[in-house]
């Protein structure tokens, strides 16, 4: 199965400081109020985490892109070569 090559991340500071209070958590008993601050810190770095990352367009989405231009062109050229009419546009899918 194929995989798709990533640029590999190198950890940033914030991955390093999640790091840390994760090493930190995992020394300190559970039932301890300084994990339940530490809990709430990492749910925080873990936000600042996800809104500093940029959102890439999923594999999914551009292969249904790809799909249906592929579909136009397909009906365009039967069009052009046969010289039948039709509404290609009406294939297309309609955003959400």
């Amino acid at each position: 199965m194929y995989t798709l090559k990533t640029k590999i991340d190198t950890p940033t500071h914030l991955d390093e400081v999640i790091t840390k209070v994760l090493t930190q958590m995992s020394e300190t008993n559970s039932g301890a109020p300084e994990f339940a601050a530490m809990a709430d810190q990492l749910t925080k770095l873990y936000k600042l985490k996800e809104i500093e990352s940029p959102s890439r367009v999923s594999p999914d989405t551009l292969a249904v892109v790809a799909g249906n231009l592929a579909g136009i062109l397909m009906i365009l050229n039967f069009e052009r070569v046969h010289i039948v009419t039709s509404k290609a546009i009406g294939f297309v899918l309609k955003p959400r």
